[in-house]
C-alpha cells in the first residue's frame, strides 16, 4: 500500500471522487444538492490517495477551517475493500500532514446516513460537536472534531 500526497488537480483523487459521488447521490436522496454545493474540490491543495497494486482505491483531503483547524473532506474508499482499515491509514496521514503544518485539530462533517463513517471516526478519537457553519440545523449533519 502507498499513499500519496497530492492536490485536487490528481486524476486519481477525482476518479475517486466522482464514485463518491455518485454513492452520496443515492444515500443522500434528495439532499444531495445541499451537501454537493459544499464539496467542491477545485481548490483542494491537500488530498491524499490511497494506491493497493498500483490501484487507486480510496483518498481524502483537508481544507484549512481556522488558524488552528481544519475541516477533513472527501473520505472514500472503494466498496470492495471498505473494512479492511484503509480508510483509517487515509485519516491518519491526513491528520499527520495538518499536523506537520502546525495545525492542533481536525473538525469534519459526515451524515447520519453513513453510519460506517460515524463510527471510523469515532473509533479515530473524533467526538461529537454542535453542528458548525452551513450545517447548523440540519438534521443529517453530524459533526465531529479530533486534536492532533
Amino acid at each position: 500500500m502507498i499513499v500519496k500526497r497530492t492536490n485536487s488537480g490528481d486524476q486519481d483523487f477525482r476518479s475517486l471522487v466522482s464514485l463518491l459521488d455518485r454513492e452520496l447521490a443515492i444515500r443522500d436522496g434528495n439532499d444531495h444538492s445541499f451537501y454537493a454545493q459544499y464539496n467542491k474540490i477545485d481548490q483542494l491543495q491537500n488530498t491524499v490517495v490511497c494506491y493497493v497494486e498500483e490501484r487507486a482505491i480510496g483518498c481524502g483531503a483537508f481544507k484549512k477551517h481556522a488558524t488552528n483547524s481544519v475541516e477533513i473532506k472527501r473520505m472514500f474508499v472503494v466498496s470492495e475493500l471498505r473494512g479492511q482499515g484503509f480508510a483509517q491509514v487515509i485519516l491518519k496521514e491526513l491528520e499527520s500532514w495538518a499536523g506537520e503544518l502546525g495545525f492542533e485539530e481536525c473538525i469534519l462533517e459526515t451524515g447520519k446516513k453513513q453510519p460506517e463513517a460515524i463510527r471510523l471516526y469515532q473509533k479515530a478519537g473524533y467526538i461529537l460537536i454542535p453542528n458548525y457553519g452551513q450545517y447548523e440545523g440540519v438534521e443529517n449533519s453530524v459533526c465531529m472534531k479530533r486534536k492532533i
